[in-house]
Order: C-alpha cells, then structure tokens, then sequence
C-alpha cells in the first residue's frame, strides 16, 4: 500500500518550483515542435532542446537516466510504431511521419515532465483522429485529477476515451508520481475501475501520460533495449503533462509561462 509521505505530497513552495521546472521544460518543447518538418533528423531536435534547456540553468532529466544502459540523450523521439523511449539518432523525418516528443526537465531540485505528437507535414486523417484522440483523452484524465478521486477514476477517463474511438492503451506502461524523482510512486495506468486505487490528495504532483495504439495493446523492445513499439506495427501516439493536484482543481505544471 502506498502511503502519503512527505515526498509525495508537496507544499505551494514545492508546487511552484515543479511549475517553473515544467515551464522550462515546455519552453524546450515549444522549440522543438517549431523544428519539426521533414529533413530534419532526431538528433537535430535533441540538440536543439538541451540547449534551451541549460542555457535557463535547467538539467536535461533524461540523460544518463538509469536502464539497461544509461539513456543518452535529452528527449525520447519515438515515429509511426515506436510509441515511447526512441532514442534521437541521424534518422530524418519524413513527411506523413508521427512523432512523439518526450522531454524532462530538472530545476532547482524538482523535475518537469511532458510530451506532445505532431504530425510532420501532411499527415493522414486516421493519423489526425490518433492525435486527437490522444490530446483529448490527456485532458479527460486530469479533469479526474481532483482531492478525494482515485487512481482508477484518472485510468477509466483515459481508457474510456481511447477504446471509444476504436484504438487501445498498452498495458505495461503507465503514468507516474513525480517530484523531486523521475518515477515517484504512484505508478497510474492509463485503464482502471472508478472509485478503485489510491485516494488523490491535495499536494500530489502525477505525470499523466496516455499512450494509445491503433491495432493492439500489445507492445515489444527493440534491440536498442530502450524503443517500445506497437507489436502488430501499428501506428501509436503519446501525449503527458505533470499535474498537481489542488483544492482548486488540477493545476498543470508544464506549461509555458512568462520567464
């Protein structure tokens, strides 16, 4: 059982250093997202981050993150069946690409995380109604994300949205608890029960992150150890933002603000 710890749950000073961290960290995606187009390749859009990032006095969260090796790069880029953990490469996007652009940020000891997809250049109408429906079932979740509601309300939005529209959410990847850590507990699947799991209290600061898939729920690793896939190859998309929970309702932490 997961108990409320002084970790978890943060103060308004804590909150709002994890709103500047995640600030930083939507301004680094904000440069990117302006840098996506084909030709570009994936380590151009890492680059081009990370700058953004250390030149405001912020940490690159990502990089030398503990895993099968550690993670060596700023963002995971993940394009078309890679639905999380792509690893920025000289690979070129190509136009009716999807990417999903995954970034963490660290500053002054509390960490932001976040992420987008976009299409590059025109894309398809199936690809625009995973994005969409990706987007919306983001947002579906954190109107959840209230004091007395549970982890299961947050997980059921999500799935509710997702399966609606005909797509699935995998079952072994989740959102998180974050703060001063990456991965904080509560670990919060993107399916669930209404009224079942962890109580959300005031104070609590999750990463909310639905990843969706158009043919299975069902992924794979590649031999990188890092790049999940779709197993069927399908496409996928992957939308995250790190929110507090308050009196006042949820409050998201990565989004742009005047710096």
């Amino acid at each position: 059982m997961i108990t409320y710890n002084k970790q978890l749950v943060k103060n308004e000073q804590e909150i709002a250093k994890m709103g500047a961290a995640g600030s930083l960290n939507a301004l680094a995606l904000e440069e990117v997202k302006k840098l996506i187009r084909p030709g570009v390749t994936t380590k151009e859009l890492d680059e081009a981050a990370e700058t953004v990032i250390r030149d405001h006095g912020g940490i690159p969260t990502f990089k030398g993150y503990p895993g099968p090796y550690p993670y060596p790069a700023t963002l995971t880029i993940s394009i078309n069946e890679e639905m999380v953990h792509g690893i920025p490469s000289g690979r070129v996007l190509k136009e009716g690409d999807i990417v999903s652009v995954d970034c963490g940020t660290t500053l002054d000891g509390f960490i932001g995380d976040s992420a987008f997809t976009v299409g590059v250049g025109e894309i398809g109408a199936e690809e625009e109604r995973l994005i969409e429906t990706t987007r919306d079932s983001l947002y579906k979740g954190i109107d959840q994300m209230r004091p007395g509601k549970h982890i299961g309300d947050v997980g059921a939005a999500i799935q509710q949205h997702v399966e609606s529209a005909g797509f699935y959410v995998p079952r072994q990847y989740t959102g998180h608890g974050v703060g001063r850590e990456m991965h904080e507990p509560p670990q919060v699947p993107n399916y669930g029960v209404p009224g079942q799991g962890m109580r959300l209290r005031e104070g609590l600061t999750i990463a909310i992150e639905p990843m969706v898939l158009v043919g299975t729920p069902n992924t794979m690793v590649l031999p990188d150890q890092w790049t999940v896939i779709s197993a069927d190859h399908s496409l996928t998309a992957h939308y995250e933002h790190t929110v507090a929970v308050t009196s006042n309702g949820p409050l998201i932490l990565t989004q742009c603000q005047e710096r």
